[in-house]
């Protein structure tokens, strides 16, 4: 394999043979913690791009952002995401944006199917709580608004996902159990 992602799960090998799986939503949807324990449940190693893309550049995205300005970041994103093609298995956290991009899509999938943890914007918020700070999009002054923006800019390329799932009413637990029952324990494509 061409790439090494050293931010993802050591313990868990990659496949080739399976389709990755790529959870998407709103920042603070989710996605990192319920990749974490989707990961450990169908034994598949878990990646959060913007985790490495902090460990590959030694800054952190809002850094990022304010050094190098959103185009850069989205080009590192892009990058993490190519190198992406050359392996499986994985269950994949990107930032809220990748999925705005519908070439980094067309980069995993097919074969990777895509989860769109469904959340309204002032859940999101209200998740999000003081990490918000570390978001770099949110950093205006009416951080619903922006939220509510981005969910509306965003909301054609969410709903193009395989299976949605409302997690508005639902635990962190229900949340990653009904995830790991979709992709199936056996490690095979998801299931309806």
């Amino acid at each position: 394999m061409p790439a090494t992602f050293r931010t993802s799960n050591p313990v868990f090998e990659t496949d080739p043979a399976l389709p990755h799986v790529v959870l998407v939503g709103l920042p603070g949807a989710g996605k990192t913690v319920v990749g974490e324990g989707v990961s450990v449940l169908v034994r598949r190693p878990f990646l959060d791009l913007d985790r490495e893309i902090e460990r590959r550049e030694a800054m952190s995205v809002s850094e990022i952002f304010a050094q190098q300005g959103e185009p850069a970041f989205r080009a590192m994103e892009r990058k993490v995401t190519e190198e992406l093609r050359e392996t499986g298995g994985m269950v994949l956290s990107p930032g809220g944006g990748w999925i705005a991009d519908a070439g980094n899509v067309a980069l995993l999938r097919p074969p990777a199917r895509i989860i769109y943890l469904r959340v309204r914007p002032e859940t999101a918020l209200a998740r999000l709580g003081p990490e918000r700070a570390t978001r770099p999009l949110l950093q205006r002054p009416d951080p619903l608004g922006e939220l509510k923006r981005l969910f509306e800019a965003r909301r054609s390329a969410y709903e193009g996902a395989d299976v949605t799932l409302d997690t508005e009413q639902l635990s962190v637990e229900q949340v990653i159990n009904m995830v790991a029952e979709i992709i199936g324990r056996d490690g095979g494509a998801l299931v309806s």
